[in-house]
């Protein structure tokens, strides 16, 4: 068994290297694993835990040994680890949650629950992409203001007190203060819709943006996409919906909730 440790340093608020990296070694040498059982690597750019992990897999499996890779950062880091196993049976990845928002976790429980510790003391939770299918789908996929905000996250992010929560908060408020909205075409199976449109989420995971609940019913593993659409509101309505659309009020065994049916459209 080979492991493969991808720490993001740029993820979240603080550089998780600092802490991980001797906590890594210490609980590796008290599993008994030699150097050469392990490798740590830091990601120095966007892309780069694909292509370590892609790169640890191909020579795992020329020489007949399984991998597991460990990322320590957010759903982005998690993410590439994924696609760069894709098709290597041999191969799993496992997620530290060192991010600004951890979402992919949060649809299979809360932070507590994948508490970081090392796995060479045997806690985290590891994914298998499928051998069959073309590749992993990245779990969220957001338009209109939501990825604008998304986009402000890193500016707010290091703020003291400013968590991957509220770090979106703050950058949905400063996107508020300028155009919301746009109209936008979707095509969606046969059925083509022209809405006037605030924001778009399109899952195969529960949450974002440090747990809004966009898509509560979502499952990564049942292979349909849920696509919420929020119309465009005024600024006061935005207020009541946050509140809703944060906590997965919006959405109940199935359907929209009646509160909700105004606001948002729903497609599967």
């Amino acid at each position: 068994m080979r492991y493969l440790f991808l720490l993001n340093p740029a993820a979240g608020k603080q550089d998780c290297t600092v802490q991980l990296i001797p906590q890594i070694r210490a609980a590796a040498a008290r599993a008994g694993w030699s150097q050469a059982n392990y490798t740590i690597h830091t990601t120095e750019y966007a892309g780069h835990a694909r292509e370590l992990a892609r790169a640890a897999a191909q020579e795992a499996a020329q020489a007949g040994d399984s991998l597991r890779i460990w990322t320590a950062g957010g759903d982005g880091t998690f993410m590439e680890a994924m696609t760069g196993v894709q098709g290597f049976s041999n191969a799993a990845v496992g997620c530290l949650p060192y991010g600004s928002g951890n979402d992919f976790l949060r649809t299979y429980g809360t932070r507590r629950v994948h508490r970081p510790r090392c796995p060479a003391g045997g806690r985290g939770s590891d994914h298998r992409p499928a051998g069959d299918q073309s590749g992993p789908v990245r779990h969220h996929l957001r338009g209109g203001s939501g990825r604008a905000g998304a986009y402000g996250i890193p500016k707010f992010r290091r703020i003291p007190l400013c968590g991957g929560e509220v770090s979106y908060l703050l950058s949905i408020v400063e996107q508020l203060c300028g155009h919301i909205g746009r109209r936008v075409t979707f095509t969606i199976d046969d059925e083509e819709l022209t809405v006037d449109c605030l924001m778009c989420a399109i899952c195969n995971g529960r949450a974002y943006g440090g747990g809004f609940l966009a898509a509560p019913e979502a499952d990564p593993a049942d292979g349909w996409l849920d696509v919420m659409i929020v119309r465009r509101v005024g600024r006061l309505t935005i207020a009541k919906l946050l509140g809703m659309y944060k906590s997965g009020r919006h959405f109940v065994n199935g359907q929209l909730t009646e509160e909700a049916k105004p606001y948002f459209l729903y497609r599967r």
